[in-house]
Order: structure tokens, then C-alpha cells, then sequence
């Protein structure tokens, strides 16, 4: 099992100075002690996740302060965007980081940030794999055709040539048939918990495999990576209160994930007619259960129980999303824990590949 760390900060309406201090500082504490990589999503017009409209900016800054670690988009949300920017943007982060960059891809969720553009809504399935197929092709230093403002056709290359030959490619699945594309076209995955159980997703990670193999592709040549709230500590009722108000504050951040966050617990519910308490009264419920088999938030011996379920259902990587937690000195005193954890893991796996 790899170990990342992963950020969607809950406010970034914030107007305190060093708020990307936890970024840098936890990029590069995971730099220094061997974690795979460090993921920066794509967030517009919403306070959860705003600290992170632009994934290439964030990881321009981490190339700066990093020699090691992977930096990767969490996502590009690719029909906002054209793909020969696209290409040229991370082609300079390539650049800057010695050739460390990933790019996982979304199609976008939110109707609000297609004011960005707005004619590729309707279609942003389909314009999202057409938009990787010609950021590959730009990034592999091949022509592509675009159109001009009369609708001339001519090709293009794009500049500065990125230091990886080929993109290492990484698609953000939640639905079942883009986890089979994903293995369609030889992709990584990155999903996550946010609906549905660990049983449920693991059925979908098969059918990844199954489609990498039907496709032409090594399944053991690619990755899942699923993203979990974590927050590591000695004992888990002491992580588990120290963590209790900060959960509970990112989640009343976002409504509408905390909608989807109840129907994953088989809750119906309409928070517009919930008062305040009800609410309340509701994210503490979602709390407890998000505890029960749904994050790496409790002691290393708690966690390792979550990792060996991870790992049954095909999970390759923990992407570890630890910025839910605005206290720094707390994530920072944390993730020695975490290291901790992840080295248990290399540990156990290296005894059971000696044992055989």
C-alpha cells in the first residue's frame, strides 16, 4: 500500500496570511519520508475547496519546495479548460519538478463552474476523453489540429516540451462505466468514499482490471488510489474527539455533500427543511458512521484494520485528505503517526512477500 496526501481545504473564503502553509510545509514533510505523491484539486466559486482553483499553480509552487514526492492534479476538470493549455501549463510544472507530474482528469460536477464554458456541459463526458486524447498527443510532442477564428484547420505543437515522454494519466471515477473507459484507455484510477460502501467500489475496481486486461493493458501496471479523510494518532477516542469538531465543521461547509454523505448511511433527507440543531444533530450522526470503515481517522491499529480492507478490494494507494483539519500544528503533529503507519504497512508487506 502507497501512502499520499491529499487537499480540499473546507473555507477558502478565509483572509488570514498563510493559508497554503499547511500545503507547503505537509508537501514537504511527505517529500522527506517517502509518501508517492501529493494531490491539489480543481474548486471554483465555493469556499469548501477554494484554496485550489488551479492544480498547476499549486503544484508549481510544490516543485519549488519538493525533490521527490509526485506532484498530481486531483483534479484537471478537463472540458473547462482547452487542452493546449492544458499541455502547456504542466509541461512547465514537468519542467520545474525534474519531471514529477500526474494529471488525473474529471469530467466536473458542479453546474456552476461551466460559466467557465459554458457550451461543454451538455457533453463534458465525451469532451473530458477527447480533451485527454489531445493533451496526451500535445504532451508526447505530436501535431493536433485546431481551428482558427474562421474555422481554418492547422496544426500545432505545444512548448516547452515536457521531460516525461508520455503523461502518467489518472481518471477520477465514481461511476461504474467511467471506472470501465478508465481501463479502456490504460488510465490510473483515483475514487473515493463519498457514496456507496468499500464493497460496492471494490465490484468496480474488478471491472477496471477486468477492462485493462480485455484492452491490451497490464492490470498490475496501473493504479487505484482511493481518497480518505485521515487523521492519525496514539489512541483512537482521543483522535476521535480531538477530530470530532473540525469534521463536523468542514462537512456543514458543504451542504450538499453532507446530503450525499447521509443517503451513503441510508438517510433520505432534505437539510432545506432542517433547522439548525437538526443539522447539527445530524453531522454528529454522520460523524459516527463515517468512522465505521469510511477514513484513517484513529490510532495506527485502528487505521491498519481500514488498510486491510482497502487492500482486499484492489486498492493500490491512500490518497490521505488531511487539510478537513485547519488546526496546522495539529495535521503537522499528526502525520508523524501516519509515516508511522506507513511503514508499518511496507513492513508487513515485505514479511509476507519473505514468508512465500
Amino acid at each position: 500500500m502507497e501512502f499520499s496526501l491529499y487537499y480540499f481545504s473546507g473555507d477558502g473564503s478565509s483572509n488570514q496570511s498563510d493559508k497554503y502553509r499547511l500545503l507547503i510545509e505537509s508537501a514537504k514533510f511527505a517529500d522527506l519520508n517517502g509518501f508517492s505523491a501529493v494531490w491539489t484539486p480543481e474548486r471554483h466559486f465555493h469556499p469548501f475547496g477554494g484554496l485550489y482553483p488551479n492544480p498547476s499553480l499549486t503544484s508549481a509552487a510544490l516543485a519549488m519546495v519538493t525533490q521527490r514526492v509526485r506532484l498530481r492534479a486531483g483534479s484537471v476538470v478537463m472540458p473547462l479548460h482547452h487542452p493546449a493549455r492544458v499541455a502547456e501549463e504542466w509541461a512547465i510544472v514537468d519542467n520545474l519538478s525534474n519531471g514529477r507530474v500526474d494529471l488525473a482528469f474529471a469530467s466536473g460536477w458542479t453546474v456552476d463552474d461551466f460559466v467557465l464554458s459554458s457550451e461543454s456541459y451538455a457533453d463534458r463526458k465525451s469532451t473530458m476523453w477527447d480533451g485527454i486524447h489531445t493533451v496526451q498527443k500535445l504532451w508526447a510532442g505530436e501535431q493536433v489540429e485546431l481551428s482558427d477564428v474562421e474555422g481554418k484547420r492547422f496544426s500545432v505543437k505545444t512548448f516547452p516540451r515536457p521531460l516525461q515522454p508520455q503523461l502518467p494519466t489518472w481518471i477520477v471515477c465514481q461511476s461504474p462505466g467511467t471506472f470501465v473507459k478508465a481501463g479502456e484507455v490504460g488510465a490510473n484510477v483515483l475514487t473515493a468514499l463519498l457514496s456507496g460502501t468499500l464493497e460496492e467500489v471494490a465490484n468496480q475496481i474488478q471491472r477496471y482490471r477486468q477492462s485493462l486486461t480485455q484492452h491490451g493493458h497490464d492490470p498490475r501496471s496501473r493504479k487505484v488510489a482511493m481518497m480518505l479523510h485521515t487523521f492519525v494518532g496514539e489512541d483512537f477516542d482521543t483522535v476521535k474527539e480531538q477530530v470530532r469538531q473540525p469534521f463536523c465543521h468542514y462537512l456543514k461547509t458543504h451542504l450538499d455533500l453532507l446530503e450525499q454523505l447521509a443517503k451513503g448511511l441510508n438517510m433520505n433527507v432534505s437539510l432545506k427543511d432542517f433547522s439548525e440543531a437538526d443539522i447539527d444533530s445530524l453531522l454528529q450522526f454522520a460523524y459516527e458512521g463515517w468512522l465505521k470503515g469510511r477514513t484513517l481517522i484513529g490510532s495506527q491499529t485502528t487505521c491498519m484494520q481500514m488498510i486491510e480492507r482497502l487492500e482486499q478490494a484492489g486498492v493500490d494507494e491512500v490518497a490521505c485528505l488531511i487539510d478537513f483539519n485547519p488546526d496546522f500544528d495539529a495535521v503537522m503533529a499528526s502525520l508523524p503517526h501516519l509515516a508511522s503507519l506507513k511503514a508499518r504497512c511496507s513492513t508487513q508487506q515485505e514479511q509476507m512477500v519473505g514468508s512465500r
